[in-house]
C-alpha cells in the first residue's frame, strides 16, 4: 500500500527518517557551524581530529578565539581571510570558496603552533524568509598533499622541464577529483529528494561519466609524448641511463596510475565497474601480482613477504580485476611502512561449515608501518580519503585504491575489512572471496616467452607532432618503416599510394573522427593485409567495442607502452593465418617516410 500524502500535498516517505545529527557527525570531512556573531555551535568529529580540539571546549566560544594566527609567523594570514569570507556570506547570503590557506592551529603544548594548509568553503543556511541562521565552514586538510609537492620539487630537479609539466598535472587532476566527489555528492542527495526524477538522474551520471572520460582522454595525451620521449631516451642511453630518466618514469607511471585509479573508483562506487569472470586460481594471480611489486619494494626499501597454499584456490572472477585488487593492497602497504619495514601477503583457504569464513578464499596483507585510528577503519575505504600522512613521503596519489578495493571484492561476492590498534601498531587489511567447486584449475599467469616480429611498414596517423615523430623513432628503432601523417585525409591519401602492414591511428583526429577513418580503410584493405590499431586516451568499455565495431583489430590506450605493442605484433605476427604477408603486388620498394 503507497503511503498517503502529507497535508501540504507533498508525497509521505515511508520508513524512519535518518538521524541527520548523526548523519553530521559521522561525515568524513570536516565540518564546522558558526552564527551570525561567529561563535561556534555544532561540530563533527572530522573536524574535532582535524584540528585536535574537544567539543566541549569550544561550543559557543568565537571562531577567532578558538584558532587565533599563529603569533610565530608574522606573515599570517589565516584570520583575515577567513573573517573576510565569512562577511562576505553574511553581507551577501551566498557560499564563498576560499583559495589554498595556511591557517596554523594550536598544538596543545606550550602555546606552539602546528603547520597546516586547507582548503575552506562558507556556506549560509537560511530561513524560509531568506534571513541568513548560520554558516556551514567545510574545510579539506591538504598539508600533506603541499609537502608533497615541495619534496617532489627537491627530487625532481634533474629533469625540471618534464617535472613542472607533471606537477602541473597532479594538481590539475587533484582539483578535478575534488569537483566529481562534490558532484557524487549532489548525485547522492538528489536522488534522495527526488525520488521521481530517474531520468534526470541518469543523465546526470552519464554527463558525469562523459566529464571523467573526457578528462582521461586530456590527460592521456601528454601523458603518452613524456612516456615515448623517456622509451626515446632510454633507447638512446641503454648503458649508462640519466639518473633523470628513472624519476621521470616514476612520474608517469605514477600520473598514469592516478588516471586510471580515478576511471575504476568510480566505476566501482557505481557498481558498473565490468567484469570478465571465468574459472581460475587465485594463488596464481596473487603470486604474479605480488612478484609484479618487488621492484616497487626494492626501490623504496621495504620488506615483501608471500605467504601461499601449495595447492590451487579456485575462484569464479575477473583475473584483470582481482590482480589489480591485490596490487593495490600492496602499493598501500608499501606506502605506509617505513623503510626497513616489512608487509606480508598471505593466502589460504577456510574450507568446512561451522566458522564464518567457511568457503571462502581469505586474503590478508598485514603491515607493521603507521597504523591508524581504529574509529576511521570504515571511513578508509572512502573516495580520496587518507588514514595519515604516507611514511613514503615521495608517494602521491588521490585515496581511490581503497574504494577500488572494495568495489572489486563487492563485486566478485566478497568483503574487505581493515582493522588497527592505533597509530605506529600497523595494520591488516582482510578480504574474503567464495570459494568455486574444487574441479582442477590450471595454475597458469607464469609470463610468456618473448616471439620477435618481422620489420613491418607502418602508417602513423596521430595530429600532436611531439608525439608522432616519438612514435616514427621508436617504431624505425625496431626495424619498420614509419610513414607519419598528422590527418585523416593525409592518412588516407598515404594508405592509397604505398602498401602498408599497420595503421597506427589516433581517435581525435582533427578533420575525420579515427573511426570513420577506420571504416574507409577496412573497406579497402583486408585485415590479412593491412591491421588497424586505434591508439587513444579514452579507453572504457564502450570506446573499445565502438572501435572494434568500426573496423580496428585493437584498441590501445594513451600512454602507449611500446612493450604492449610489440607483444600485440609478435603474438599477430605468430598466428594461424600468417601476417604480415608476401609484398603486395607491384610493391618494389619500400613506403616512403616523411
Amino acid at each position: 500500500m503507497t503511503p498517503g500524502p502529507n497535508q501540504d500535498g507533498t508525497a509521505r516517505r515511508s520508513g524512519t527518517a535518518p538521524d541527520y545529527h548523526a548523519l553530521f557527525d559521522a561525515a568524513p570531512s570536516p565540518y564546522l557551524v558558526l552564527d551570525p556573531e561567529l561563535r561556534i555551535v555544532e561540530v563533527n568529529r572530522a573536524y574535532l581530529a582535524a584540528t585536535h580540539t574537544e567539543r566541549q571546549a569550544i561550543l559557543g566560544r568565537p571562531v577567532f578565539e578558538v584558532f587565533p594566527d599563529n603569533p610565530g609567523n608574522p606573515a599570517a594570514d589565516g584570520v583575515r581571510n577567513l573573517a573576510h569570507s565569512l562577511r562576505t556570506v553574511l553581507a551577501t547570503g551566498r557560499p564563498d570558496t576560499m583559495a589554498l590557506q595556511r591557517y596554523d592551529i594550536p598544538d596543545g603544548t606550550d602555546g606552539a603552533f602546528e603547520e597546516r594548509y586547507w582548503s575552506p568553503v562558507n556556506s549560509p543556511v537560511l530561513d524560509g524568509d531568506g534571513r541568513l541562521t548560520h554558516i556551514v565552514h567545510r574545510v579539506e586538510d591538504v598539508t600533506e598533499f603541499v609537502r608533497l609537492r615541495r619534496a617532489g620539487q627537491r627530487e625532481r630537479r634533474a629533469a625540471a622541464a618534464q617535472q613542472e609539466r607533471a606537477e602541473r598535472m597532479e594538481s590539475e587532476l587533484f582539483a578535478r577529483s575534488r569537483e566529481v566527489q562534490e558532484a557524487n555528492q549532489r548525485l547522492r542527495q538528489a536522488n534522495e529528494a527526488l525520488t521521481t526524477a530517474g531520468v534526470a538522474l541518469r543523465e546526470q551520471q552519464e554527463a558525469k561519466d562523459r566529464f571523467i572520460a573526457t578528462l582521461s582522454h586530456e590527460l592521456r595525451n601528454p601523458l603518452a609524448a613524456l612516456r615515448a620521449a623517456g622509451e626515446l631516451l632510454a633507447l638512446d642511453a641503454p648503458d649508462a641511463a640519466h639518473p633523470a630518466l628513472a624519476v621521470l618514469e616514476r612520474q608517469i607511471t605514477h600520473m598514469a596510475r592516478m588516471t586510471d585509479d580515478l576511471l575504476d573508483a568510480t566505476r566501482a562506487l557505481t557498481g558498473r565497474l565490468h567484469l570478465a569472470s571465468e574459472r581460475l586460481d587465485l594463488c596464481s594471480v596473487v603470486t604474479t601480482a605480488a612478484e609484479d611489486m618487488l621492484s616497487e619494494y626494492a626501490r623504496t626499501r621495504r620488506r615483501l613477504l608471500v605467504v601461499v597454499p601449495s595447492g590451487p584456490v579456485p575462484v569464479e572472477g575477473d583475473r584483470v580485476r582481482l590482480a589489480q585488487m591485490t596490487a593495490n593492497l600492496l602499493s598501500n602497504g608499501c606506502k605506509y611502512t617505513r623503510p626497513n619495514g616489512t608487509v606480508e601477503l598471505e593466502l589460504e583457504t577456510v574450507a568446512g561449515s561451522g566458522a564464518a569464513e567457511a568457503g571462502h578464499a581469505v586474503l590478508t596483507v598485514r603491515d607493521d608501518g603507521i597504523g591508524f585510528d581504529p574509529a576511521t577503519a570504515d571511513a578508509l575505504f572512502g573516495a580520496f580519503v587518507r588514514a595519515a600522512p604516507a611514511a613514503d613521503t615521495t608517494s602521491g596519489g588521490l585515496g581511490l585504491g581503497l574504494p577500488i578495493v572494495r568495489g572489486i571484492a563487492e563485486l566478485h561476492g566478497g568483503t574487505v575489512r581493515a582493522h588497527s590498534d592505533g597509530p605506529g601498531s600497523g595494520a591488516h587489511f582482510r578480504i574474503r572471496l567464495p570459494l568455486a567447486s574444487p574441479a582442477p584449475v590450471p595454475r597458469s599467469g607464469a609470463p610468456a616467452a618473448a616471439v620477435s616480429r618481422p620489420p613491418l611498414r607502418v602508417l602513423v596517423i596521430e595530429d600532436n607532432a611531439d608525439l608522432a615523430a616519438t612514435y616514427r623513432t621508436l617504431l624505425e628503432r625496431c626495424g619498420d618503416h614509419v610513414t607519419v601523417c598528422h590527418t585523416g585525409r593525409e592518412g588516407l591519401a598515404a594508405a592509397h599510394a604505398a602498401p602498408f602492414d599497420l595503421v597506427l591511428s589516433d581517435l581525435a583526429l582533427p578533420d575525420i573522427h579515427g573511426h570513420d577513418l577506420a571504416g574507409r580503410l577496412r573497406a579497402e584493405f583486408p585485415a590479412d593485409r593491412t591491421r588497424l590499431i586505434a591508439v587513444s586516451g579514452f579507453s572504457r568499455r564502450a570506446d573499445r567495442d565502438r572501435s572494434a565495431g568500426s573496423g580496428f583489430d585493437a584498441h590501445l590506450a594513451k600512454p602507449l607502452s611500446l612493450t604492449v605493442l610489440n607483444r600485440l605484433l609478435a603474438r599477430w605476427a605468430g598466428d594461424a593465418s600468417p601476417w604480415p604477408q608476401a609484398p603486395w603486388p607491384g610493391d618494389a620498394s619500400d613506403p616512403p617516410t616523411r
